[in-house]
């Protein structure tokens, strides 16, 4: 994996970890924000957050949040950026050996 080679997984795993935190309180902050009437973060924000790698933390805040589960973009569109860009991992990972 040349391009963790150059960042370093220490950096990579960082930066997972801080997308997925960004991702998940991104849709606890939405879902506060729509009970309330105030400006919301727009669904192409929260689509990119989970396009940046925050899968993992994109799906557990609409099912811990009960935000946007009814939306087939995001009940169907998180689960598969988060698998494709799995898949995408494991093929560069493989071809790089």
């Amino acid at each position: 994996m040349p391009l963790v080679d150059a960042l370093g997984l220490k950096n990579v795993i960082i930066y997972l970890v801080v997308i997925n935190v960004i991702a998940f309180f991104s849709m606890g902050i939405d879902k506060w924000k729509a009970k309330r009437g105030a400006w919301r973060i727009p669904e192409a924000t929260l689509m990119s957050l989970v396009l940046l790698g925050g899968g993992i933390g994109g799906i557990a805040g609409m099912y811990i949040f009960r935000h946007k589960t009814q939306k087939p973009k995001f009940f169907l569109g998180f689960p598969i950026i988060l698998i494709a860009e799995i898949v995408a991992v494991v093929y560069i990972m493989n071809v790089s050996l």
